[in-house]
């Protein structure tokens, strides 16, 4: 039998996501002490299963990570054979070389602690760039990074207008734009970007005439500060873009960022539900879902 086990504050991601696979669904109690340790536990009353998924987002991480190995002990002690960790954001994954002197490379450390104390992970558009595959991250186990352009295409594909053009904000960003405007059947076109500092971002956009009287819709995998969302919006807009929106797998952006986006001229901000927030309304249970199935974590446990 298998069984997912989650904390409060993803309590409604991981209901849609037991009811994708239909298995039984557990809360972990987490209590933070005033030194601030945490204290973790599983319900008394739930029975050893073979296969535990904990799932959790690891935005805002420190904390997180502590008490996800706490549950994954926890679990373990309770009987559990295989304990596999659904993340649908993965933290610290940026940081993939020392980029000065004296930098600790948190993108391997993070990894190998996950792999040493989970037998599987499951994320979305997992933050990489000179890593070629999160296997490599996270070594021994069982390992996937599942897109969320069908998802988002699923999602844009309900009010689209087949006029709007796709907008890539960066080179990076050209493998799921592209997916998503063959799924969609819409253009796309990429920009240059520059970054100067975490909130210093110029942008290029090549051929940029062509969303005059158009509906641009920007494309990311990550909002942070949204600096990069504010430089594209800024030459649409001035282009002559009929309106401007954007779409996102994982927005961390607080309320600030989230006005200053609006303050910016972007009409809309959609993502899916990777991280709690009021742009968060693109489910990802059903890709999630068919993750867990192919990697045979539930026909394995049976």
């Amino acid at each position: 039998m298998s069984a997912i086990f989650a904390f409060t504050e993803t309590g409604t991601q991981a209901t849609a996501l037991a009811n994708e696979l239909k298995v039984p669904l557990h809360a972990i109690e987490c209590r933070v002490f005033p030194d601030g340790e945490s204290l973790v536990r599983i319900p008394a009353e739930v029975a050893a299963v073979e296969t535990a998924i904990l799932y959790r987002s690891l935005n805002d991480p420190n904390a997180k990570l502590i008490e996800i190995l706490l549950a994954a002990a926890a679990l373990r002690d309770n009987g559990a054979r295989r304990v596999v960790l659904v993340a649908p954001y993965l933290g610290y994954m940026r940081q993939d070389i020392a980029f000065r002197p004296g930098e600790a490379v948190s993108q391997r450390v993070i990894g190998q602690l996950i792999a040493d104390h989970f037998d599987g992970l499951v994320t979305v558009d997992p933050h990489l760039h000179r890593v070629a595959a999160l296997g490599e991250v996270v070594p021994g186990i069982a390992a996937t990074a599942i897109p969320a352009a069908p998802a988002i295409a699923a999602a844009l594909h309900r009010d689209l207008d087949p006029a709007s053009l796709l907008i890539g904000p960066d080179r990076e960003s050209l493998p799921w734009v592209r997916k998503i405007a063959e799924l969609l059947g819409i253009e796309m076109i990429i920009a240059k970007k520059h970054r100067g500092g975490d909130r210093e971002v110029r942008i290029i956009l090549p051929e940029i005439e062509q969303v005059r009287d158009r509906p641009a819709l920007i494309i990311d995998d990550l909002v942070s500060s949204g600096s990069t969302l504010v430089a594209c919006a800024a030459q649409l807009r001035a282009a002559g873009a009929a309106r401007v929106e954007a779409v996102a797998t994982h927005c961390l952006a607080d309320a600030a960022d989230l006005a200053r986006l609006r303050a910016a001229g972007i009409d809309r901000l959609r993502a899916s539900d990777s991280v709690n927030g009021p742009a968060a309304v693109i489910p990802l249970a059903a890709v999630l879902a068919d993750a867990v199935r192919t990697l045979g974590w539930l026909d394995s446990a049976r």
